[in-house]
């Protein structure tokens, strides 16, 4: 605590922003003083109410929810103190700090997100493993538009012209963006986010950034704050930063690759393959795992009802459960590497998904893989796409898999699925009562 006290003094830090990831992965939370936050910390102060987590990315509480009294709990903050940065992006010295979630008795609160990864994660260890993960994440820079009933546009670039197509690892292409790209990557060195790689993907204005591969909880938590970092510094050059998964109508949609692993927790060694390189039996374990709980987790790789709009053929995003090596038309592309490199792509998550859910959902598949033994498919050879449609194409079916599938509900927590699934069917009602440009456009004088 004192070196806190003598951070906060040496920084001159004043202001001090508790962020909570609900369960759409924006950040909720209180900004306090700093004064007061060392105060709260001692002594269980920073408090908020559970309610936070039945609350939909519109902004709405899901009305009398079956599953908890949003009036009956309260919990407190518990800040990972060794995370504690600086937001560069404010003129007044602030800092930030992700909290984990407590009831007053003490035990964490089972519906937060960052606490179902943990869920995972210990899982995990208690079988001597220890999972990595390196999510590759997706993005659109913009037009700034103000009018929701208007499509999105690319922004100018330096050159001062937007640009009419895509530029797949166009340098030039990602050059016309510098200024704010230069933003991001200082902005993160501040906030000690790990980036790796830059490149213009296929979409107009879309680039994506690689993560250095790491602990799930840290990589989580560091595509959470890159989210927000990548907004303000967009925002600061008077342009948007999308995550949405499929943003355009006419362009590919925004991903969020996770490639993991699974090493030894006491000898470090990659438990996917053998010292010559070949697989493992935990390796194809962990695919078939995935291959066969992937259709039922997909509301936390596809949680909206603009996230299925990507996964459609011939996008550059899988359409089913299959996977290969070095084949990007599949779910589950297994890259060429060395031994100790040896991993699985996850290619389904979209750019839109909170990545502790996506990251939590994705090893809990892998996880019951392993430990049931499960043999996979045979590698597709060639194109993917001319298999059938076989992941959830809305997210009402979606819901449904899950909520039918008791292994993971039991890893993931049947009280969390409870609540996901009670707020997501809420935004799909809220959003059931829009009226889109297409049924103006088409049904208002034809029908």
């Amino acid at each position: 605590m004192t070196n806190l006290e003598e951070w906060f003094a040496s920084q001159k830090v004043e202001e001090i922003e508790c962020l909570v990831p609900d369960m759409a992965g924006v950040a909720r939370g209180k900004i306090l003083p700093a004064t007061k936050f060392l105060k709260g910390i001692k002594s269980r102060g920073l408090r908020l109410p559970e309610e936070i987590f039945i609350l939909t990315v519109t902004g709405r509480y899901v009305p009398e929810p079956e599953i908890t009294d949003p009036a009956s709990m309260d919990m407190y903050l518990k800040p990972a103190l060794d995370g504690v940065r600086r937001v560069p992006w404010y003129e007044e010295p602030t800092a930030e700090v992700i909290c984990d979630c407590y009831y007053l008795d003490d035990s964490p609160v089972d519906l937060a997100p960052r606490h179902v990864l943990k869920r995972v994660l210990e899982l995990y260890r208690e079988r001597g493993w220890n999972p990595v993960v390196a999510p590759e994440l997706e993005f659109y820079l913009v037009k700034v538009n103000t009018d929701p009933d208007y499509p999105l546009e690319p922004p100018v670039g330096r050159s001062g012209r937007q640009e009419a197509g895509g530029q797949a690892y166009g340098i030039d292409a990602a050059n016309e963006f510098d200024p704010i790209v230069e933003d991001i990557y200082d902005y993160c060195e501040v906030q000690g986010i790990d980036l790796d790689t830059l490149s213009h993907e296929s979409g107009a204005a879309q680039l994506e950034i690689n993560f250095n591969h790491g602990d799930p909880l840290e990589l989580a938590d560091q595509v959470f704050l890159f989210k927000r970092t990548v907004r303000q510094a967009a925002l600061k050059h008077k342009v948007y930063a999308t995550f949405m998964a499929r943003p355009h109508e006419n362009e590919p949609g925004s991903s969020m690759h996770l490639h993991q692993s699974v090493v030894d927790t006491k000898t470090g060694r990659n438990l996917f393959s053998t010292k010559t390189g070949k697989d493992t039996k935990l390796l194809q374990n962990h695919i078939a795992g995935l291959q066969r709980y992937l259709p039922a987790v997909m509301p936390c790789f596809a949680p909206n009802v603009n996230s299925y709009r990507r996964l459609v053929p011939y996008s550059d995003a899988p359409t089913n459960v299959h996977w290969a090596r070095d084949n990007r038309t599949v779910s589950l592309r297994v890259p060429s590497s060395d031994a100790s490199n040896k991993r699985v792509e996850n290619r389904v998550p979209g750019a839109d998904a909170n990545p502790y859910l996506a990251i939590a959902g994705s090893l809990a598949c892998g996880y019951l893989g392993m430990t049931e033994g499960l043999k996979p498919t045979s590698p597709v050879e060639g194109s993917a796409y001319r298999y059938a449609h076989s992941l959830p194409q809305h997210l009402a079916e979606a819901l449904t898999k899950l909520n039918q599938n008791k292994a993971l509900k039991q890893v993931l927590g049947e009280r969390f699925v409870g609540v996901f699934q009670e707020v997501k069917d809420y935004e799909m009602e809220q959003y059931r009562k829009v009226i889109s440009s297409w049924e103006r456009e088409f049904l208002l004088l034809n029908v």
